[in-house]
């Protein structure tokens, strides 16, 4: 579905990548601010050099300078490109929820936010790019504050702390690729990997682990731990 683009730079760790357009229809910046996203993925944001980037890109590295200014405004632009990405894919998705189009959503989020993955998990890991988690959290709360609409008890935990557990498990199966694949048999990069992460996650959601009685026991069990705890009994 993607084409695959093999970049050929000094910096010899930087592998193939999928681009989500054919480098020539993309503008300069934009070539600019992918080959970044790359070399940001592949390399970690020290490693990454703007020459290395430069020469993935096809520009010379003042190019890089003069749209981006430095290599921490290269870092921020490709945080805000990813976070418009998602912010579309959110959006297509909750328009495919009401319309039952969720095919062509779940193509549409491999080839928007697929070939930017490897950026994204490393850009986390490194304890970067708060503004992208930040705004994977906000576009995670409508669908909880949804979902909490048909549930049969009220949630005991606030929503935005829900959220952020939420997006942080999601994003967990980027950091655990490697291990994840290997488990599985397919890469999960890979569109067979993809559809069938798809479909492992959408039987674990619709069968809870635990009913409304089990954690209700265990959270009344939370209680009373806390409540016998020095700083519970401080309060």
């Amino acid at each position: 579905m993607h084409d695959r683009v093999i970049c050929c730079t000094s910096e010899s760790k930087v592998g193939n990548r999928v681009r989500a357009a054919a480098p020539e229809d993309l503008t300069a910046r934009a070539r600019i601010r992918d080959a970044a996203m790359q070399h940001f993925g592949d390399l970690g944001y020290e490693g990454a050099t703007l020459r290395g980037i430069a020469e993935t890109a096809g520009v010379s590295p003042g190019l890089v300078r003069h749209h981006f200014g430095s290599k921490q405004g290269l870092r921020e632009a490709c945080d805000e490109h990813l976070i418009r990405m998602i912010r579309q894919v959110n959006d297509q998705t909750r328009a495919g929820m009401a319309s039952g189009a969720l095919t062509s959503v779940l193509a549409a989020r491999s080839a928007l936010v697929g070939p930017y993955q490897r950026y994204m998990t490393r850009a986390l890991a490194e304890g970067a790019a708060g503004a992208l988690f930040d705004e994977l959290v906000r576009l995670f709360v409508p669908w909880l504050n949804d979902a909490d609409k048909s549930r049969p008890d009220p949630p005991t935990v606030d929503v935005k702390i829900r959220a952020a557990i939420g997006v942080a498990m999601g994003l967990s199966i980027g950091v655990l690729h490697g291990h994840i694949s290997r488990t599985i048999g397919v890469d999960v990069s890979s569109p067979e990997g993809d559809r069938l992460l798809a479909r492992a996650l959408v039987d674990i959601y619709s069968h809870p682990m635990l009913s409304i009685e089990d954690a209700g026991r265990i959270l009344r069990a939370l209680d009373e731990a806390e409540s016998s705890s020095p700083q519970g009994e401080s309060r």
